[in-house]
């Protein structure tokens, strides 16, 4: 066998593995095309390893039967507003502009805040799925997500609630579940509920006894919904994705770093605090940036243009010129003492950071479980199950694919295994096509020596 007769078949068993994963992602598009549902639930502040610490009955039942993705790596700064957009974007806050819970413009000498959030000059560099299903010709449902009742693109969800925490989350799991029941063309909905992050924040997260009472309320929310879904002949039709934007770590009050301690605060404009500060300088930026650096041991002054490629923050005109980033569980203030036991925003590499995904539905595999996903693949996943076409998006579908039943999803221990088997069998065709080739051949024709040779002199015999 030649080197171009491997090559052939070794072409031909790779062209075969191909085509069979090619159309069986035809089949998954073509099975997930018609009308599925997706709710999205977030449950602020909801720390990866709170898994593991406490009993989540309600939670547990959820992803035993569908899947659980351990860690999800989220977007810088790990803030609430920003990891909510990012989440229904699939873009870092650099490219969907909502980049803190509070931003200053420098532009338009706009400002922006949780109380003051409804201006859909913020939220116009990115386009939600929300908007993107009612494009596509159906509805989105919205209980308080951030954003969903802000005209993006001139669109607010088609059904939404605006944020009062007075609001109780089993009013809005009835009101979203009333317009999923009543309208059939809601193709999108999202939750939003605001513990255990509340109470991260006043307790901190070591602080086993409240935060066991915080989070038994969050499994008990979790049953509440699954029963109401129930209720509404909705649960086991629809696609549930539970989830979060955050983690949390504990903070101290020997913990501090005082800006005032290394520079007066006349010189600068402070816009975002702790755990990630924005500064603007108002007395020459190298003078501002060289005071700020020196300031402590667990703080680390960025000028915008040095920012750690890895975290995505920097290029947007709403990060400031210099960004300080304390240490995980360090807190920053201008002046004064610790305000909250509780914090997030630090690096989003840290896995107190981290919070979790846990859905059930149609589309998702039983008992499946993920160690690591990041929340930007989230989007384009959503867009597969609705057969919408993704916006540009920095997340991959690939990286969530395997929590679809329909997808195959061979990982790399797999795929080398695929490899070996074929060079395997590859080679023993080789050795044998060799082995037989050097056997001393014997003649299948045992009367071809009594047969005339063309160079035979002699003439036929005639009759």
């Amino acid at each position: 066998m030649t080197s171009a007769h491997l090559f052939c078949v070794l072409a031909a068993i790779l062209s075969f593995s191909t085509f069979a994963h090619a159309a069986n992602n035809t089949l998954a598009r073509n099975e997930s095309a018609p009308l599925s549902t997706v709710l999205l639930v977030s449950f602020d502040g909801f720390r990866a390893d709170y898994l593991q610490k406490y009993r989540f009955p309600n939670l547990q039942m959820l992803y035993s039967e569908g899947v659980l993705v351990d860690h999800l790596t989220n977007v810088f700064i790990t803030k609430t507003f920003p990891n909510h957009y990012s989440l229904v974007t699939g873009l870092y806050a650099e490219s969907h502009g909502i980049v803190a819970n509070v931003m200053y413009d420098p532009v338009t000498k706009k400002r922006f805040s949780s109380e003051n959030d409804t201006d859909p000059f913020w939220w116009n560099e990115a386009t939600p799925i929300w908007v993107s299903v009612q494009d596509s010709g159906f509805k989105a449902a919205a209980a308080m997500w951030p954003g969903t009742d802000v005209a993006i693109h001139n669109q607010t969800s088609t059904y939404f609630m605006k944020y009062d925490s007075q609001v109780t989350f089993q009013d809005r799991v009835n009101t979203l579940t009333k317009w999923l029941a009543d309208d059939k063309a809601v193709r999108f909905a999202s939750l939003y509920w605001h513990e255990p992050d509340q109470a991260g924040h006043m307790y901190g997260p070591d602080n086993e006894t409240e935060m066991a009472k915080a989070l038994k309320e969050v499994d008990d929310n979790i049953g509440l919904l699954i029963e109401t879904l129930k209720q509404s002949g909705l649960w086991g039709k629809i696609n549930v994705i539970v989830t979060s934007d955050h983690g949390m770590v504990q903070c101290s009050q020997d913990r501090l770093i005082r800006l005032d301690s290394c520079l007066d605060a006349s010189n600068y404009t402070l816009v975002l605090i702790t755990p990630v500060a924005a500064i603007i300088p108002l007395t020459g930026v190298s003078g501002v940036y060289n005071a700020l650096k020196k300031c402590h041991p667990r703080m680390k002054a960025y000028l915008k243009a040095d920012i750690l490629v890895r975290l995505h923050y920097k290029d947007n005109e709403r990060i400031q010129p210099i960004i300080l980033v304390a240490d995980e569980g360090w807190t920053i203030v201008q002046r004064g003492n610790l305000s909250l036991l509780g914090d997030h925003g630090y690096d989003n590499s840290l896995p107190s950071m981290h919070p979790f995904l846990a859905a059930y539905g149609p589309a998702f595999r039983k008992g499946y479980r993920l160690s690591q996903m990041n929340s930007v693949d989230l989007y384009p996943l959503m867009c597969h199950i609705l057969a919408i076409q993704e916006k540009p998006n920095n997340g991959s579908f690939s990286n969530s694919r395997c929590l679809l039943i329909t997808e195959s999803c061979i990982e790399l221990p797999g795929v080398i295994g695929i490899v070996i088997g074929a060079l395997m069998v590859l080679t023993t065709l080789t050795c044998l096509f060799i082995l037989l080739k050097n056997r001393v051949p014997s003649s299948s024709r045992p009367f071809a020596r009594l047969e005339l040779q063309e160079d035979d002199d002699d003439d036929p015999l005639i009759d």
